[in-house]
C-alpha cells in the first residue's frame, strides 16, 4: 500500500435517516467528506445481518454473505416518504425501533416490486448461499427461536420438513431475497461512487461465524458438531494479565479437515464474496489461522481449553491460486507468537499498531511509534474494540499519561485527539486510519464497543451536524504535512 490514510466508522454509526446509519445520503456525504480531508480508505465493521440476541453485534451475524437489511435507506426505495416520531438528535440507535419502521416500509415497496433481469441476475450469481439464507432466517422468524432450540428434524434439514417450510413460507422467503437484492444493490452502487472519488473501502472478515446462522445450519459438515448438531468445541481465548479466566466467545470451531478436503472451499467463497464487498479485507483474529483456542462445549470461562493448529499456510496458499492480490490486513493484536508473525510476513500483510497501546512507561513498548521496524503496517489511534482517545485519556492512570505527555515533548497546545493523530500520521506506517470519533474529539459516551460487556455496544451513531470545514481542513493538513495524499 502505498502512503495514505483513512477514517473508520462503521455504516450503523452514519447519521441516517430512520435512527441507524444506512447507505443513503448520509453515506454519500461522508464519502464526500473524506475526498475533501485527502483521506484515501473508508473502514467499516463487518455488514451481515445482526440479532438483538447477540447484542447486535456485526461480529455474530447470522450470515456471512447476507446483508444487515436495516442498512437498507428507504429513500432510495420510495419518493416523496414522510417519516414520524422518529429522533434525529439521538446519538443511540435503538436496533427494535429500527427494524420496526423499516419493515414497515420495506412491506410496502416489496408489494408493488417488479422482478427484472437484473434482480434474476442477482440471484443465479448467489444461488450458492441466498436460497439457503432467506430459508433460515424466514424459519427462524417464524418459529420465533434460534438454532440451538430449532426442533430435530428442521434443525437436521430432513428433506420432508424442508419442502413443507419451502412451501408454507413461500412469501416470506421470496420476501427475504428481495431485500438481499435491494441491499446489495444500494451497496455496490455506494462502493462505485467511494471508488470514483478516490475512496477504497476496507472491510473486516471475522474468523468465526455465529452457531445461531445460516453458515451452520446450511454447512454443519464445515463446523464440529455432534450427531444433534450441538457444537463440541467453541472459541475463545486462554486466561492472560487482563483476565483469570480468558475470555469464552462461544463460536462453533472450524473443521478443519473437512474443508481441508475440499480445498478450502467454503473458505474461498467466503474471501471471494467479501472481496467483491470491499476492496481491503481485514482479517479479525488474525492469530486463529495459525493456532486457535479450543473450549469444550459446556464450560463457563476459557479455562479448560487447549491451543489446536490452524490452517496455516495452507489456506493462504489456495487463496492465492484464486484471487492474485487480496489486499489482506492480518489483526496481529493480542497474544502473537512467532509463528503468527512469521505467516504474516510469509504473504506480507501489514499488520497493526494500536497506539492507545503504547504507553506503559515502558520505552520498548512495541506501539510506540519510534519503535516501528516496518513501514508494512496500518497504525490506529484506536480501534472499534478501544475508548475514544479522549475518553482513553481521561480514564487513563497517571502513568499512562504521564508517559504520553512526555512522549509528545510535554507539550499539550493541541488537544489530546488531535495529538494522536499526528502521532500516527507522522509514523512509518504506510496507512493510519483514525476512528471518526477521535477526528471529532469526542468522548466515551461515543465508544462502540467494550468488549466484555452487552447491552450498550454497537449503538453509537453520529450527530447529523457533524461536518466542519475547520475539521476537515485540519485532517487535509495533517495528511498533506506527513506525506500520505
Amino acid at each position: 500500500m502505498k502512503r495514505s490514510s483513512g477514517v473508520l466508522l462503521p455504516v450503523f454509526s452514519l447519521p441516517g435517516e430512520l435512527g441507524i446509519g444506512d447507505l443513503g445520503i448520509s453515506a454519500y456525504e461522508f464519502i464526500d467528506f473524506l475526498k475533501q480531508s485527502g483521506q484515501s480508505f473508508w473502514e467499516v465493521l463487518p455488514i451481515n445481518p445482526v440479532d438483538p440476541l447477540y447484542d447486535n453485534s456485526p461480529y455474530s451475524p447470522l450470515s456471512s454473505f447476507a446483508g444487515n437489511t436495516l442498512f437498507i435507506n428507504v429513500s432510495l426505495l420510495k419518493e416523496h416518504v414522510f417519516f414520524e416520531n422518529i429522533s434525529k438528535s439521538s446519538n443511540l440507535i435503538n436496533y427494535d425501533d429500527v427494524k420496526k419502521m423499516k419493515y414497515h416500509y420495506f412491506m410496502d415497496v416489496y408489494r408493488s416490486f417488479k422482478k427484472e433481469d437484473d434482480y434474476y441476475k442477482f440471484i443465479e450469481e448467489n444461488k450458492d448461499w441466498i436460497y439457503d439464507y432467506a430459508l433460515f432466517i424466514s424459519i427462524r422468524n417464524y418459529i420465533g427461536k434460534r438454532l440451538y432450540d430449532w426442533p430435530y428434524e428442521i434443525k437436521t434439514r430432513n428433506k420432508d420438513k424442508l419442502k413443507y417450510y419451502q412451501e408454507k413460507l413461500k412469501k416470506e422467503i421470496d420476501f427475504q431475497i428481495f431485500l438481499q437484492y435491494i441491499f446489495y444493490k444500494q451497496w455496490y452502487n455506494l462502493k462505485k461512487y467511494a471508488n470514483k472519488k478516490g475512496i477504497k473501502i476496507i472491510g473486516d472478515l471475522p474468523i468465526y461465524v455465529n452457531y445461531d446462522s445460516a453458515d451452520v445450519w446450511s454447512h454443519p459438515e464445515y463446523f464440529m458438531l455432534d450427531e444433534k448438531l450441538n457444537p463440541l468445541f467453541v472459541s475463545g481465548v486462554p486466561p492472560d494479565f487482563f483476565s483469570k479466566t480468558g475470555q469464552l466467545w462461544g463460536n462453533p470451531i472450524f473443521n478443519w479437515d473437512k474443508i481441508k478436503e475440499e480445498n478450502f472451499r467454503w473458505w474461498i467463497d467466503r474471501f471471494i464474496h467479501t472481496k467483491k464487498l470491499y476492496d481491503v479485507i481485514r482479517l479479525d483474529h488474525f492469530r486463529g489461522y495459525v493456532a486457535y483456542w479450543e473450549v469444550p462445549f459446556g464450560e463457563e470461562t476459557a479455562i479448560n481449553g487447549k491451543w489446536v493448529k490452524g490452517p496455516g499456510e495452507e489456506l493462504f496458499k489456495e487463496l492465492l491460486k484464486k484471487i492474485n492480490d487480496p489486499n489482506i490486513i492480518a489483526e496481529d493484536l493480542g497474544l502473537i507468537t512467532p509463528d503468527v508473525i512469521e505467516l504474516r510476513d510469509r504473504f506480507n500483510f501489514p499488520g497493526m499498531k494500536v497506539l492507545q497501546f503504547a504507553f506503559d512507561g515502558n520505552p520498548s513498548n512495541d506501539y510506540k511509534p519510534h519503535n516501528y521496524n516496518n513501514k508494512n503496517c496500518i497504525v490506529f489511534t484506536g480501534t472499534h474494540d478501544n475508548n475514544t482517545t479522549i475518553g482513553w485519556f481521561q480514564e487513563s492512570g497517571k502513568k499512562q499519561k504521564m508517559d504520553f505527555i512526555k512522549y509528545i515533548g510535554g507539550n499539550l497546545s493541541e488537544k489530546i485527539n488531535w495529538a494522536f493523530i499526528r502521532l500516527a500520521m507522522s509514523s512509518i506506517c504506510d496507512v493510519s486510519i483514525i476512528p471518526m470519533q477521535d477526528v471529532l474529539g469526542l468522548g466515551k459516551e461515543s465508544r462502540i464497543n467494550t468488549p466484555g460487556t452487552i447491552g450498550k455496544n454497537w449503538k453509537w451513531k453520529l450527530s447529523s451536524n457533524y461536518y466542519s470545514k475547520s475539521i476537515s481542513k485540519r485532517l487535509l493538513e495533517y495528511t498533506e504535512t506527513y506525506g500520505r495524499i
